[in-house]
């Protein structure tokens, strides 16, 4: 092995084959510290992923004990923007194909601008379908957030191409035809709701940037509609906009 290269060996070990498990013993006969440091950084990165595949098989027990159960088209159900002083809050139901995998997935809260849009991709490409709902901050105000949250949810199901025969939702009870089951933090437990819950998180943020360019002084693009120090003395210098939620105290002290 003494021929390879330390370079050659960062290739066979992180190229796109898989590597050779002849190869690895040879490697850790290898006397040559850039080659132990490559063998170290290797086995991390198997173990990372393990991890990572052991993490995804976990967040498919609901999906399993439902098919188990005669259900086949199982909707994940989960929304974002609860709790921003500004914008809608929306809701998205997915429903995913019996071999779906994406290691990786889990509460859009927990990952990353990027890959949350990243994962968007893939899901719209290959979920057997998406439904989205979407209510204004005026009828939350009128309807209450929590009700404003649950009509969203249930607009998102009835978006759904493909009916479905059981729902998992995050947190929430639904008077739905549809059996259900309501799970806590359902979004880091279940595949389908942690789909539904980057389906609705990057919906949401496109819209709140689409807003920003409207109304640049609140910093929408930014703050997503929260309350930040920014957008609350925006909401003292320029007031509120159509798009604020009046019942939210911050919003409702701002009023002139």
């Amino acid at each position: 092995m003494g021929k390879y290269t330390i370079s050659e060996i960062e290739q066979l070990l992180f190229g796109k084959e898989e590597a050779n498990k002849e190869i690895l013993k040879v490697l850790k006969n290898d006397s040559r510290k850039g080659v132990q440091k490559l063998l170290l950084k290797w086995e991390r990165q198997e173990e990372l992923k393990k991890q990572v595949h052991e993490q995804f098989v976990n967040m498919t027990s609901f999906e399993r004990k439902c098919k188990s159960e005669g259900f086949h088209n199982i909707a994940g159900i989960d929304e974002a923007g609860r709790g921003p002083l500004a914008g809608p809050v929306v809701a998205a139901a997915v429903i995913l194909p019996e071999n779906f995998y994406l290691p990786g997935l889990n509460d859009s809260k927990k990952l990353t601008e990027s890959k949350r849009e990243e994962y968007f991709e893939v899901i719209m490409a290959e979920a057997l379908s998406v439904g989205v709902g979407i209510i204004s901050a005026a009828e939350i105000d009128e309807i209450n957030i929590l009700q404003a949250s649950k009509k969203a949810m249930l607009t998102a199901v009835n978006e759904l191409a493909v009916t479905p025969d059981y729902l998992l939702i995050d947190a929430v009870k639904l008077d739905t035809p549809y059996p259900f089951e309501a799970l806590i933090k359902g979004d880091s437990r279940s595949i389908s709701i942690a789909a539904a819950s980057i389906i609705a998180k990057v919906t949401r943020d496109k819209l709140m940037k689409e807003l920003s360019l409207v109304h640049p002084q609140y910093g929408f693009g930014a703050n997503m509609g929260y309350g930040t120090p920014e957008h609350l003395n925006a909401l003292r210098e320029h007031g509120v906009t159509e798009h604020h939620r009046k019942s939210f105290a911050p919003v409702r002290e701002s009023i002139h």
